[in-house]
């Protein structure tokens, strides 16, 4: 009878979690609170512990985001990032996930990704390579920076939970940064022999026969010997990598020139054709915030710097991360607005103060209704779990990456699952090394990165199909998964 009442509580946790889905956005974290009210009202289960300083710490870190977008810092690091890629056309699908990822890290949001969208896919079409294999890697890999940013939503639920075993953001750090980047160069690798080069894919000359693309300059004199007649004119692929990225409305504005018809090559000044403007202070407001997220680290790496106030048994004790991230991102998001004199009312219509508002609600009502559930059933969930999941380690690295694919939220999965394996047993590092298995958010295409690349690739070469698991991102997911969790194993053991 008891475990039929637990199968029971079971399906109204999982109820809940797909009618969120199904409902997107905010929807998520209602439904789990409402979830939580069923399973206290109903099943008359304790109500678990919400997840406030997670929370919090989203909301601090999101506040300073906004205020940086709103000052133009956002549009700074982007430029930075554009210029980037666009100086290294011929190792594109190796620099732009490298990017994606490196510039993810100190923002604590894949957000700014969009904006570089269109900066690769015309890198790549300009240079006539196939803009599949760096958009999909380049995607793929800026979801690998959510679990090595000190700033990120993920992490902060990550911390909270783990700070109890004495391991914090330097252990953290020192396993999923340095994993990260081999994932992202052993992905790159791979990526670069995906699918076939523009001019042998009949989907790209369809296209360019139907007149949707125009063949580029560096394509055509191998296009006119393959076929044996010029390229037909159409619209300029520059319209492409406004109209993606413009849908989800976090791209900067981006200025393309198209290049002149019979150039075998680029110059260099046509390849760098793609511009961001940068407002004034724009700068200033991005080094006010990196200044913040290093200060952060440092307080995590150095315990001694953070003021220490006695426990319950009278020794002193470092103020818990949770607490130095909220004090410092706050501050800085109030830094910004007084220095670069940002409206207010500015920062609350920034899309990425939006964006975490929504993640913050999903984290509280999806770990509140995890919380309560697992709570009241510890000896019929924990310890069978527990005990599998000792037995077979690799078996969380599967759960994180099933479980984030479904909910699409790396800090609600991080919540439902890693008290499971810190009951199990699990060393924390072990743990640490396959948590980025959060890669998993990719599995289907319900991420807005992923329909702006589909919907920027005039070429047709990034693509969805009608299976919902097998789409352009699907393979880079998987190797940069195996990529990220086994050299994360091989590292925590030197490392920890």
């Amino acid at each position: 009878m008891e475990i039929a009442l637990v199968i029971i509580q079971g399906c109204v946790v999982i109820g809940a979690i797909v009618l969120g889905v199904r409902t997107g956005g905010i929807g998520l974290g209602l439904w789990g609170v409402v979830g939580t009210a069923v399973l206290v009202f109903v099943f008359r289960l304790p109500p678990g512990s919400p997840p406030i300083d997670a929370f919090f710490i989203i909301i601090a870190v999101i506040t300073a985001s906004s205020a940086m977008q709103a000052a133009g810092g956002i549009d700074y690091l982007v430029s930075i990032a554009s210029k980037i890629i666009q100086r290294n056309p011929r190792r594109l699908t190796y620099v732009a996930p490298l990017v994606a990822f490196v510039f993810t890290v100190p923002s604590g949001t894949s957000n700014i990704f969009f904006a570089l969208i269109p900066v690769i896919y015309e890198t790549a079409y300009r240079n006539g390579q196939r803009p599949e294999r760096a958009l999909a890697a380049s995607t793929v890999t800026s979801g690998l920076g959510i679990t090595a940013s000190p700033v990120s939503a993920a992490m902060a639920a990550y911390l909270v939970l783990m700070e109890s075993k004495g391991f914090g953001l330097p252990q953290v750090l020192a396993i999923t940064i340095p994993s990260a980047i081999v994932a992202c160069i052993v992905t790159s690798f791979v990526q670069q022999r995906v699918g076939k080069e523009l001019l042998s894919d009949p989907v790209f000359l369809k296209r360019v026969e139907d007149g949707t693309v125009e063949v580029p300059a560096a394509l055509e004199r191998r296009y006119e010997q393959q076929v044996g007649r010029a390229a037909p004119a159409t619209a300029t692929a520059g319209d492409a990598g406004d109209a993606g990225a413009g849908e989800q409305g976090a791209a900067p504005t981006a200025v393309a020139t198209k290049p002149p018809r019979g150039a075998g090559r680029l110059s260099k000044e046509e390849a760098s054709a793609i511009e961001h403007p940068v407002p004034p202070g724009g700068a200033t407001a991005a080094y006010i915030f990196v200044v913040g997220t290093l200060l952060v680290v440092l307080l995590g790496l150095f315990p001694s710097l953070r003021p220490a106030f006695p426990d319950a048994e009278g020794k002193p004790q470092p103020i818990p991360m949770a607490t130095v991230i909220e004090m410092v991102m706050f501050t800085v998001a109030l830094v910004i607005i007084l220095v670069r004199r940002v409206k207010p009312s500015l920062v609350v219509e920034q899309p990425l103060l939006r964006a975490g508002y929504v993640a913050a609600v999903a984290l509280f009502g999806i770990a509140w209704m995890a919380d309560t559930f697992i709570s009241a059933n510890e000896e019929t969930i924990i310890k069978p779990l527990g005990e599998l999941i000792k037995a077979n380690p690799l078996l969380l690295a599967v759960a994180l990456f099933i479980v984030c694919g479904l909910t699409t939220s790396q800090s609600a999965t991080t919540n439902t699952l890693i008290p499971i394996a810190l009951s199990a047993g699990l060393a924390p590092g072990v743990i640490t090394a396959m948590w980025p298995s959060l890669i998993g958010v990719w599995l289907f295409p319900a991420n807005g990165s992923q329909i702006a690349s589909v919907e920027t690739d005039r070429t047709g070469s990034t693509k969805l199909t009608q299976v919902p698991i097998w789409h352009s991102f699907t393979i880079p997911m998987l190797v940069s998964w195996v990529a990220v969790v086994a050299s994360g194993l091989l590292i925590q053991l030197v490392v920890h």
